[in-house]
């Protein structure tokens, strides 16, 4: 039995017609009108492809990335690696880029996710790469904290999917980028940078997640050989030619060994008759051409079709780490194209057999210099039993190592083991060393690891937020490849602040000491050194010093360095720490409440801030004309509401945006308002940032404010959506902005100017809006350390007004208050206000509110080319676990509907798309080249529009269907009209996925299936 159910249904459908559940939307494909229908001609199926009976092909090397196009390096790589080494790539890819903005269509959410998949998946056809993974992560918004992306994400679940497509797998190598800070983006930092390390050791360790194990698609642990991610390819020497690391050697303050491959090499892709780039018709394109033809295929990225020459390149690579033989990068083999495999992929030239482990383990990472530690060599042969040899340690010239140990043999089963004991030079620089371990016997190996010297008793300026975090996370999992993180902090101009000090003893005696604080001038410390004593060995202590900004006036938008030299008899350590100067401002308590009219009055008695210096884009074409000088804030409260009133200097209006594009203020002419009620926020998820756009493309004012009236919407904090207009009753949570007033003064005139050189704009925010009770804040600072209080309470705020001159929603130059990059995502680098004689009500928390993010990601069953390639390659769809519980039993194709039957021993959803044409890949460029099967070739200055793409895929959806089942059996009836019928006559398939219940709406349960129908067609007298 059937029964209707409340079903999250596929956008890109939707966006055509909007379907119940148990309704189909046919669609005739765009590429070419259908043939009439035949009457007599016999559609049937032929035998399907089904997920959990597909035997999973293995995947080589893995790339783990975040967004469609964070990828765009490795086509080039799996390229040149498929054809010549038979390598096959594979891409985990944790969301679809739903987050984005999109500048070539409508499509935003879930339907955006559709396109960009095939846009990554477009990317990478021709290098090989057709395995791609979405792991259905929800991309909310631009963030620097891998902390928050985790928690957004659900970390266990990210990993759990992740290490499921790694055991069905099974790749030797995963490639990805760093985990550290230096990565951005919070999304970034974590799919490519920490699920590298995570997802390896989980996917080894049978204790994680052992329900995979067992059961239907049952699993097995598998151990990753190479990761190279965060690995450093600094150097010098190489060749520009096959095996491009000939003569390569790494700089000497790298530490990793580096792998190259040259991109030169002819691929099986030809320059098209009457190519833009008057290249010979018919000769072979270099894969450099054709990797960054594929990088380049995110139209709704604004990435552009490439028209140019692409010179090629040795690509490199750190090995970051790796459990196999490598060779050094003083031998010959290391200068091969192929290098990169050695151990994991081909057997090491060495001649141990491939399978074989040969790895380095040391005790702990941080190491000082005179201080012995140890290092264990571990060595197992791939097949069968290797004879013996001797296995050597080499470290930086001064240091000592202990004998080379000799081996009987090396063993298939059980793993032997050679243990040094390494003494760094006493006199040894601190930095990041290599220790390399070779074996020479019948066989040779090589491989290597590194330690980070630092001073004996070191003194560091405490980490927090994401410093810390990020420290903790390196230390959990002994990921120690992005290197510490840098000591930041940030003080208001005439503020008071704490500065703590921590000071760790490495070496084997008690040890006591100072440590001095150096500031710049403007600053004064309590103290300019203080001591520590009786410091034990492997201990930490923390020294406090106290620090004035002297002039509270200071505009602030610029770093100062502090300096900590910690002094002991084991020596001399120092630090810097970038301090973060921001500007500080009072606002006053106004004497009523100021009339919400964009226009400027006398209510406003505080000094205007100055909101014009640029932090990011374009400088401004006339300095105070085009934007920045001029650009003014006043502010005030009044009754538990902040008011401001800002001037922008602007001169050519931008785009305008319809009520339903009122989010990405950035693309537009805009002012960014940004409050921290607690002043002490890590990351935007507990503040309030609200985008204001002064004018709409609302002619009849169905926005509510009026004709072409400005809109508003909270974007990338506690509470994200749409704030204003029919669109705010959606958002998740209820409305985010109760008792917002925005009200603009703007006159646009015909040439596309503003009048009066610019635009007002005047907001009203509840204090009761904000995630948290703001304030009572501290009293004003003063700039005199007797008077002020340290470490003070404030509220964070900065105002950001967002220039565009432009029509097609591109973002140009951006100002504020407190001018730093990246000041949209921490809260740290906004400016400090101080609200004067402002109590908040006794009952408002203090506590920020639990942060409401979008989760509306597209999920794997959702999408007909993931339901193709699980049906067709294996493996389940989106790394949950797979599920037998509905078979389909019978696909029949009538004049009029498609039948499914099937019987289910579980409740779930079952999706049914009508497919035409290839599922792996749909040209995402226009093309005037005959013949061009992908679309990456350009005949034509025209050549390279986005093709249309709403609401059938570019003509392969023909037709999309979904319903909730109960257990039993059943049947689904999907109509069809006569034109769909005639396209599934040729080179069109039936997909079909399952979701039990409690995948149905959030996606995140167990148990999904994916079938694929191929269509046979019987034409009159034939067959």
């Amino acid at each position: 039995m059937k029964r209707p159910h409340a079903i999250l249904l596929t956008s890109l459908v939707a966006a055509a017609v909007l379907m119940a559940p148990g309704t189909a939307l046919a669609a005739t494909a765009a590429a070419a009108p259908a043939a009439p229908a035949d009457a007599a001609t016999k559609l049937e199926v032929g035998d399907p492809a089904v997920a959990v009976d597909t035997d999973r092909g293995k995947i080589d090397v893995m790339g783990i990335w975040a967004h469609p196009d964070d990828d765009a390096g490795f086509t080039t790589p799996c390229g040149v690696w498929n054809d010549l080494y038979g390598v096959r790539c594979g891409i985990i890819m944790a969301t679809r880029g739903e987050g984005g903005s999109n500048s070539v269509g409508p499509e935003a959410g879930p339907d955006l996710g559709v396109r960009r998949e095939n846009e990554d998946r477009t990317s990478h056809i021709r290098s090989g790469t057709v395995d791609i993974f979405n792991l259905d992560r929800v991309d909310f918004y631009y963030n620097t904290s891998a902390a928050l992306t985790a928690q957004v994400w659900d970390a266990e679940e990210t990993l759990r999917r992740t290490v499921r497509i790694i055991r069905e797998t099974q790749p030797e190598i995963l490639v990805g980028s760093t985990p550290s800070l230096a990565a951005g983006h919070g999304n970034h930092q974590y799919a490519q940078g920490r699920m590298i390390w995570e997802a390896a050791a989980a996917a080894a360790d049978p204790g994680m997640f052992p329900e995979q194990l067992e059961g239907t698609g049952a699993v097995d642990a598998w151990q990753v050989k190479k990761i190279l991610a965060g690995g450093l390819t600094t150097g010098s020497g190489g060749a520009a030619a096959p095996n491009c690391n000939t003569g390569f050697a790494p700089a000497a303050t790298n530490p990793f060994t580096v792998v190259g491959t040259w991109t030169g090499y002819d691929s099986p892709y030809a320059w098209a008759e009457g190519n833009v780039q008057g290249q010979q018709a018919g000769t072979a394109k270099t894969w450099a051409q054709v990797g960054r033809e594929g990088g380049r295929a995110h139209p709704t990225q604004a990435r552009v079709m490439e028209k140019g020459l692409v010179n090629p390149s040795c690509q490199r690579y750190g090995a970051s780490q790796s459990i196999v033989p490598m060779q050094p990068n003083s031998s010959p083999a290391s200068a091969n194209d192929d290098a990169v495999l050695y151990g994991a992929v081909v057997a090491d030239p060495g001649g141990m057999p491939l399978g074989s482990e040969f790895s380095l383990a040391v005790d702990e990472y941080y190491q000082a210099p005179g201080e012995p530690f140890e290092v264990t060599v571990s060595a197992r042969s791939g097949e069968g039993r290797l004879g013996g040899g001797t296995v050597s340690l080499t470290a930086p010239a001064g240091w000592q190592v202990s004998e080379p140990v000799e081996l009987d043999g090396i063993g298939d089963e059980d793993v032997s083991e050679a243990t040094f004991t390494v003494t760094p030079a006493a006199d040894a620089a601190v930095g990041v060393s290599k220790l390399a371990a070779s074996f020479d016997g019948e066989v040779t190996a090589y491989n290597d690891t590194r330690v980070a010297l630092v001073a004996p008793v070191e003194g560091r300026f405490e980490r927090w937020g994401n410093m810390a975090e990020y420290e903790q996370w390196t230390r959990d999992h002994d990921a120690y490849v992005g290197g510490r993180s840098n000591a930041v902090a940030q003080i208001g101009a005439g503020e008071t602040m704490t500065v703590p000090v921590e000071v760790t003893n490495r070496t084997a005696a008690t040890e006591s000491g100072e440590v001095a604080l150096t500031v710049p001038a403007g600053f004064v410390v309590d103290a300019a050194s203080k001591p520590f004593e009786g410091l034990a060995p492997g201990d930490t202590t923390t020294v406090e010093f106290v620090v004035t900004h002297t002039d509270p006036a200071d505009p602030g938008s610029r770093t100062v360095t502090f300096t900590a030299t910690t002094t002991s008899g084991a020596g001399t350590s120092s630090e810097n720490e970038t301090v973060y100067l921001v500007p500080t401002v009072v606002i006053p308590e106004l004497a009523s409440a100021p009339a919400i009219d964009g226009a400027a009055d006398d209510v406003y008695t505080g000094d205007a801030v100055d909101v014009g210096t640029r932090w990011e884009g374009a400088a401004c074409a006339v300095e105070g004309v085009d934007c920045g000088d001029g650009s003014l804030a006043k502010l005030g409260w009044f009754d538990d509401a902040l008011y401001a009133q800002i001037r922008v200097t602007d001169d050519i209006a931008s785009a305008a945006a319809t009520p339903d594009r009122c989010f990405g203020h950035w693309l537009v002419d805009s002012v960014e308002l940004l409050l921290d009620p607690r002043g002490d926020s890590v990351d935007t998820s507990s503040t309030f940032k609200l985008g204001m756009f002064p004018f709409t493309d609302d002619a009849e004012g169905t926005n509510g404010n009026g004709e072409d009236g400005p809109c508003w919407s909270r974007d990338a904090d506690n509470h994200q959506g749409f704030s204003t207009g029919p669109l705010a009753e959606t958002v998740e949570g209820g409305l985010n902005a109760v008792g917002v007033e925005v009200a603009v003064h703007v006159a646009r005139q015909a040439d596309g100017t503003y009048a009066g050189g610019g635009y007002e704009l005047e907001v009203k925010v509840p204090l009761s809006a904000l995630p948290a009770a703001a304030g009572p804040t501290s009293a004003v600072p003063s700039g005199d350390a007797a008077a002020n209080e340290v470490d003070p309470t404030y509220l964070g705020l900065n105002v950001t007004p967002y220039d565009s001159d432009t029509q097609d929603f591109i973002g140009q130059t951006r100002t504020a208050w407190s001018a730093f990059g990246s000041q949209q995502s921490e809260p740290y680098r906004w400016g400090h206000a101080y609200l004067d004689g402002y109590v908040p009500p006794a009952d408002r928390s203090t506590e920020p509110s639990a942060p409401i993010i979008p989760d509306t990601a597209l999920q794997g069953v959702q999408s007909p080319q993931t339901v193709a390639q699980s049906a067709t390659r294996g493996g389940t769809i989106s790394g949950v676990q797979p599920s037998d519980a509905l078979n389909v039993t019978d696909v029949k194709i009538q004049q009029k509907h498609v039948r499914v039957s099937y019987a289910a021993k579980e409740a779930g959803a079952v999706r049914v798309f009508l497919w035409k044409g290839d599922t792996t890949f749909i040209p995402v460029w226009t093309t005037s080249c005959a013949g061009d099967v992908y679309g990456f070739e350009a005949c034509s200055a025209t050549d390279g529009a986005a093709p249309p793409w709403a609401p059938d895929m570019s003509g392969r959806l023909l037709g999309s269907f979904e319903e909730a089942v109960d257990a039993g059996t059943g049947r689904l009836t999907i109509p069809l009209d006569a034109a769909t019928r005639a396209a599934l006559a040729d080179d069109a398939r039936i997909l079909v996925s399952y979701a039990e219940q409690d995948g149905i709406d959030s996606g995140t349960g167990d148990g999904v299936n994916a079938w694929s129908f191929p269509i046979e067609a019987t034409r009159p007298g034939k067959g």
